[in-house]
């Protein structure tokens, strides 16, 4: 076996190997993203700059990886997560030479989003995560989305808002105008900011509310159809979409 097929087995074969590779690379996106919190509520340093570099190494590695083996490399140097991954890459080598590189930083999370494709590897080794799949899935979309808009605040405020000294204010202050709970503690008083408050309450509440919405109460249920297969359906559905067949799905009553 060519070194390229080995690299490829690991990003795309069925082995337990590349199992394992694919969910260590997951758990590294994760690492990565809480790094990113950590970093943001202290001060810069020697060791901060350290770890910037050696996770620029490893992305480096692994963008290269993927670049080697893919079937049109001009096609993927153009992909939407290739030019995520470079920029990503430049903001962790410039952290030594800007001060506040974090407007860079805050696409880090979408390396979790680039990670969603180890969800066949999950739905085949844990019974769990086949049962739950789209619980889960809606509880990592709400993630992503609560840290794309604290990300936002973050970098917006942080040098203009005494209020906001670290990540952790920007996403207090998030979650209390996502819930429209509104404590007035934190505010968003210049200009640019008012308008990112007003852009969060106008659509932020609404697909915060969808996204929990579809966590304790998933739209649809898995319940294959004996007839054509179509694996879901709506909860109180009678009888399938798709072809009309009559449909038994278990319930445990109204809502």
């Amino acid at each position: 076996m060519t070194s390229k097929e080995k690299i490829h087995a690991l990003y795309h074969g069925e082995s337990k190997a590349g199992m394992r590779f694919r969910f260590s690379l997951l758990s590294f996106d994760i690492l990565t993203i809480l790094v990113f919190i950590v970093s943001s509520m202290i001060e810069t340093n020697t060791t901060i700059l350290v770890i910037d570099y050696i996770f620029a190494l490893i992305f480096s590695l692994d963008y290269l990886a993927r670049l080697y083996i893919a079937p049109g490399r001009l096609r993927f140097i153009s992909r939407f997560e290739s030019l995520t991954d470079i920029i990503v890459i430049l903001s962790l080598l410039a952290s030594a030479f800007v001060e506040n590189i974090a407007f860079l930083r805050v696409i880090r999370m979408l390396r979790l989003m680039r990670s969603y494709h180890v969800a066949k590897e999950l739905r085949q080794s844990f019974f769990f995560f086949r049962k739950n799949e789209q619980i889960i899935q809606s509880t990592i979309n709400l993630f992503v989305f609560i840290f794309v808009i604290t990300a936002i605040v973050y970098v917006l405020e942080v040098d203009r808002n005494e209020s906001i000294n670290n990540y952790m204010d920007a996403l207090y202050f998030t979650v209390t105008t996502l819930t429209t709970t509104g404590f007035g503690d934190i505010t968003l008083s210049d200009t640019l900011g008012r308008a990112v408050a007003v852009i969060i309450m106008v659509f932020g509440v609404g697909l915060f509310l969808r996204l929990v919405q579809t966590i304790f109460r998933p739209s649809k249920v898995a319940h294959s159809c004996p007839t054509c297969g179509l694996a879901r359906h709506d909860e109180d559905a009678v009888h399938c979409k798709h072809c009309g067949t009559s449909l038994n799905i278990p319930t445990d009553g109204a809502w």
